[in-house]
């Protein structure tokens, strides 16, 4: 083999030999960017776990807050549901122990305790109005088996049967619930009839 031959052939093996260190070495710089990107990558999700961990914890303590705020609320709507309804009676209160001072005077005024006592009553009527209180006072209305509680029957020639004559005890309705019926009088049958007034004659 002649000496130029011999040259080239170790600058080929040279060549081969860097070749091959180069593609080593871009590998290796491969593999390193790789698990680069992999942290970078492992980091941005723990980041977003533990963003969403902490939103978690706020959102159940702002759960665990309104649950108890709400049980505070309801038991305070419970516990004071008739604070209105007793301020609307302080003031009837007020006006019957005035008439009942006023009607120990020797000298008080029949007329004016009447009145008072007329006055004291329509205060307490509009009262109760005010939380959906009603009374029942159905005289000379037909008979309702609904809000009305018949006493006693009687005939009456002035009267259609089934009507309500007299009442004996009036009754109320809570927002147009029955809370007690009216104790009533009603004609008979034989009512508005000349044989029922043949009868009580």
């Amino acid at each position: 083999m002649s000496e130029t031959e011999q040259n080239q052939e170790v600058e080929m093996e040279t060549d081969a030999s860097a070749e091959s260190t180069s593609s080593e070495s871009d590998t290796v710089e491969t593999e390193e960017n790789t698990v680069e990107v992999l942290e970078a990558k492992l980091a941005e999700a723990q980041a977003k776990a533990d963003e969403n961990w902490d939103q978690l914890v706020r959102i159940k303590a702002e759960m665990e807050n309104i649950r108890r705020r709400t049980e505070r609320d309801l038991a305070n709507a419970h516990k004071f549901a008739l604070e209105k309804f007793a301020q609307e009676l302080l003031p009837v209160i007020d006006s019957m122990e005035m008439g009942v001072a006023a009607a120990q005077d020797e000298n008080a005024d029949v007329s004016k305790l009447r009145e008072g006592t007329e006055m004291t009553l329509k205060m307490f009527e509009t009262a109760i109005e005010k939380f959906g209180i009603k009374g029942v006072h159905p005289h000379g209305e037909s008979f309702n088996p609904d809000h009305h509680q018949a006493m006693s029957m009687i005939d009456s020639a002035e009267h259609a049967p089934n009507t309500v004559i007299d009442v004996m005890q009036k009754g109320y309705l809570l927002n147009e619930r029955l809370v007690r019926p009216a104790m009533v009088v009603v004609s008979s049958a034989n009512s508005g009839s000349e044989s029922g007034s043949d009868k009580e004659e």
